[in-house]
């Protein structure tokens, strides 16, 4: 069934899930069934899913930060069983950040093995046009990943930290004891190799879409959902906020926009 709220009903709902509020609250704040709520969001998610597919193309990306952000649908790996639906359990966001503009170009949603990697990382080459540099963890199928993509037009490092064991801060950030960092390919410069802001950005997202908030109820029960959750977040991170340092959105510190949007532009642009 077709969405039938107002535009400006849309909208709003819109901005409060692009803020981290969660279905359930926005419905008691809104009156509107959280259904609809819901069919709104993925719907808008989808399409934003496009909007971003048209526009993060022919990018100049100079240093390039690559990580993955967990999070799971219906339950935590360690409760799924072997007649569960194959969606269900761990899921891993991929994502990658251009560490001058802070733009993420591309970004995908999957298990954390070597074909969903290799298949962001070649989705992320297909969109840059220089060679950039890249930094990522110590996960070893980006390895591989980065050479299928890139080939040689590339300089790539590994940049691995060691944190000093305490369970009394398991919910706390951990002291960091040690820093490797070992180069792969290319000639990457050794002082730029870092994954500290794509990090950053993972926070954000943490605090922006409800689903992947530490240590609350939320969470998604189909992938198609989440799917469209972290979509909607990215376009709303590229495009309508405005980052604390940049002053501007970080597709205006990129060149692919050259104003402002609002959540409007973005709903209408989605539909």
């Amino acid at each position: 069934m077709a969405n039938v709220l107002k535009l400006d009903k849309q909208i709003m709902v819109i901005a409060a899930l692009a803020e981290g509020s969660s279905i359930r609250s926005i419905e008691r704040i809104t009156g509107i069934n959280r259904n609809t709520i819901m069919n709104l969001g993925v719907r808008v998610g989808k399409g934003c899913a496009t909007l971003l597919d048209a526009k993060m193309r022919n990018l100049t990306c100079e240093r390039l930060e690559l990580d993955e952000l967990w999070g799971f649908i219906g339950k935590k790996e360690r409760h799924v069983l072997p007649t569960d639906n194959p969606e269900l359990g761990d899921v891993w966001t991929f994502c990658a950040l251009d560490a001058k503009t802070k733009l993420i170009p591309s970004f995908k949603v999957g298990k954390r093995n070597s074909q969903n990697t290799q298949d962001f990382v070649a989705d992320l080459a297909s969109r840059i046009k220089n060679k950039p540099q890249i930094s990522t963890d110590g996960f070893e199928k980006y390895i591989d990943a980065v050479e299928n993509a890139f080939g040689g037009n590339v300089d790539y490092a590994m940049i691995v930290k060691t944190f000093r064991k305490d369970v009394r801060m398991q919910h706390s950030s951990r002291e960091v004891v040690s820093v490797q960092k070992t180069l792969i390919c290319g000639k990457p410069a050794k002082d730029l190799i870092s994954t500290a802001y794509v990090e950053r950005a993972n926070g954000i997202t943490r605090q922006h879409m409800k689903r992947l908030a530490r240590l609350t109820y939320a969470f998604s029960k189909k992938l198609e959902n989440f799917e469209a959750a972290v979509a909607l977040h990215f376009a709303y991170y590229n495009l309508v906020r405005t980052h604390g340092t940049l002053k501007c959105t970080p597709a205006m510190a990129a060149g692919v926009e050259r104003s402002f949007w609002t959540v409007s532009d973005l709903v209408e642009a989605a539909q």
